[in-house]
């Protein structure tokens, strides 16, 4: 019972999701051809969301579900290995017309799509395991 806020959360966020389109495959292919706006909208409504947040958590107004404190982790810096990182998201985004983040709510609407996706998402978490060792750093 103590987490079904998170539960009711994400109930919410993928209603959101639904409704404001992110899941379509047609408003991704608009996007990646610079046809409209709406998944930039989306996207950027996203961005500043996440700052406005990462600011609570850094003057810890916003701690974890135990008041513990939250701390981010810096990342490390490095042009190279955002654009390497950055083109093979944006690939497997372009191919399979969705992001990971709505693989569940695609999973609600259509079956089938979203357990390719799935196996997709987790088959590139895997191999990113077995190599982040010898990719640069």
């Amino acid at each position: 019972m103590k987490n079904i806020k998170f539960l009711l959360l994400g109930i919410f966020f993928a209603i959101v999701l639904s409704k404001t389109q992110a899941i379509s495959w047609y408003r991704f292919y608009e996007m990646f051809k610079f046809q409209s706006f709406h998944m930039y909208g989306i996207i950027g409504g996203a961005v500043v969301i996440s700052m406005i947040f990462m600011q609570l958590f850094k003057r810890g107004k916003i701690k974890d579900i135990k008041g513990n404190r939250i701390y981010p982790t810096p990342k490390k810096k490095g042009l190279f290995r955002t654009i390497i990182g950055g083109t093979f998201f944006g690939l497997g985004w372009g191919v399979s017309g969705a992001c990971a983040a709505p693989i569940f709510v695609i999973f609600g609407f259509k079956a089938i799509p979203a357990i390719i996706l799935l196996v997709g998402a987790l088959l590139g978490a895997f191999i990113y395991g077995l190599l982040s060792n010898k990719l640069p750093n």
